[in-house]
């Protein structure tokens, strides 16, 4: 649990000023570090002295002012500031500062006390609670981290490549440096559901590259984005820490599985999963499909960023070609996963002395596959959520849904007919900004995405120049490595 919310015996909502000085006293902290997000999906830092606590009590109260125009790019410099005002909720102890410090995100806000509209985790916001104003329901989102570990190459233990799926210490070499960042991010308040080694697993003449991942539980789609970014942040400080580069990266290897940010998103009705009705999935989960089947095309510009993000999205690379909808079919888009529906006590059936056992209540989710680490993750959340509301505003939902359905695995080559009929993903940046012009009115709707937003990531995924450029590429190997190597940090 986060340390500071169990020191003070609270839950997130219910932190004041008061207890965070309170904590600042107790624990003698001596610096205060804002974290917040800029237009890059990136998250900055300003950082703070707290030995003089009636400071302290004026940055809490008002936070404190930032060149906006290096923040953002639609900023003018002629009236660039901005305020950043903390979030209280969002307060943990910083893992990684050399003295004892807290860290918290904070908020843009205009000259006039207003929230900056840009602000990628102020549209996350708008996109959470107009959907439950328009369809009064809440929405939950969570994410799955997947990553690559960079090391020297180390000739005991090795692995086969794409057979690294749960591998076990000492086969995948870097479980203890996961293990150490699941810790970390749970004393922070990151919802950690489990965490495991994925597929992926390279060799070369002087590295090795293991894949791995962490899940996390449902939350509220602020907090699951702030969760997913500083989980990011905490990751690549470790991959400092053990002189290793952790990576993001879409693609780190032409041949091999590349990595993934697929999002869970589950629909609540007074805390309580409606996903289900009668062992079936909910209108409300048919809806949900179908808003994001709506979305699939532009909401890349939103989740896959980058020229290398479309070097993922091939056939028997663990990731989507096409746009349809499956029962645990892997090979689809949109994946309806195990989620408890069984009346059956399995727990009791390998348990025989447990003389009864707490039945699993459904937690049913959709998975959305396409996006990948390159991913704006506020504004890739909110655009999922957009899609989300499209679909509960859809009247012919459930025929549009069926339309899309799959039951085969669409990478096999004897199912290239049923692949056929459904559309493809595109298949770069320039591809997606076209499908974002064209779907912009389903972002801009209910003044979710400002214009310019819009605009603004247009403009970014054409200056790329990358039409055609896995034609351009094809056999090109050096050329393959260099933009890999360039987009390695994402």
């Amino acid at each position: 649990m986060n340390t500071v919310l169990s020191f003070l015996n609270k839950d997130r909502e219910s932190i004041t000023k008061r207890d965070i000085i309170k904590f600042i006293k107790y624990k003698e902290i001596r610096a205060i570090n804002f974290r917040y997000i800029a237009g890059d999906g990136r998250l900055k830092t300003l950082n703070f002295p707290a030995t003089d606590l009636k400071y302290v009590d004026r940055i809490l109260s008002c936070g404190e002012r930032v060149d906006g125009s290096n923040l953002f790019k639609d900023i003018d410099i002629s009236s660039s500031d901005l305020y950043v005002i903390p979030r209280y909720s969002t307060v943990f102890e910083s893992p990684f500062s050399p003295v004892p410090s807290i860290d918290i995100m904070a908020n843009f806000f205009n000259k006039d006390g207003s929230f900056f509209e840009s602000a990628p985790d102020y549209i996350l916001l708008k996109a959470q609670e107009k959907f439950k104003e328009i369809t009064k329901y809440d929405i939950n989102t969570f994410g799955e981290l997947e990553y690559y570990v960079i090391s020297s190459k180390n000739d005991f233990y090795p692995m086969n490549a794409q057979k690294g799926y749960h591998e076990s210490y000492p086969f995948n070499k870097w479980e203890n440096l996961r293990v150490e960042a699941m810790d970390l991010i749970s004393k922070i308040g990151g919802k950690v559901k489990y965490a495991h080694s994925e597929v992926g697993f390279i060799r070369s003449e002087d590295k090795e590259m293991s894949q791995n991942e962490i899940e996390f539980l449902p939350d509220l789609p602020l907090y699951s984005a702030y969760q997913l970014l500083i989980s990011k942040w905490i990751l690549h400080s470790l991959g400092l820490k053990y002189g290793v580069i952790i990576t993001f990266a879409p693609k780190i290897s032409i041949g091999h599985a590349g990595s993934g940010l697929h999002i869970h998103i589950s629909v609540l009705k007074n805390g309580k999963n409606v996903m289900i009705k009668n062992s079936g999935l909910s209108d409300e989960a048919k809806k949900l499909i179908s808003g994001l089947i709506n979305i699939a095309k532009s909401s890349t510009a939103f989740g896959n960023t980058l020229p290398t993000s479309y070097l993922r999205l091939v056939p028997n690379q663990e990731a989507p070609i096409r746009i349809s909808w499956g029962y645990r079919n892997r090979s689809a888009l949109i994946r309806v996963p195990l989620g408890w529906t069984t009346n059956k006590d399995m727990s009791s059936t390998v348990n025989k002395i447990e003389k009864s056992s707490t039945k699993h209540p459904h937690n049913q989710t959709i998975e959305f596959r396409s996006g990948d680490g390159s991913a704006n993750i506020p504004f890739y959340i909110a655009s999922l959520i957009c899609g989300a509301l499209s679909g509960f505003e859809m009247k012919n939902f459930s025929e549009f849904s069926k339309k899309y359905f799959i039951d085969k695995n669409i990478f096999h080559k004897e199912n290239k007919d049923i692949r056929d009929k459904f559309d493809s993903l595109p298949s770069s940046c320039y591809e997606s900004s076209l499908e974002l012009i064209k779907s912009r009115n389903i972002y801009e709707k209910h003044s979710i995405f400002p214009p310019s937003v819009i605009d603004s990531f247009v403009k970014k995924l054409q200056s790329y120049d990358d039409k055609n450029l896995s034609e351009r590429l094809y056999g090109k190997e050096e050329e393959i490595k260099k933009l890999i190597e360039e987009y390695l940090y994402c």
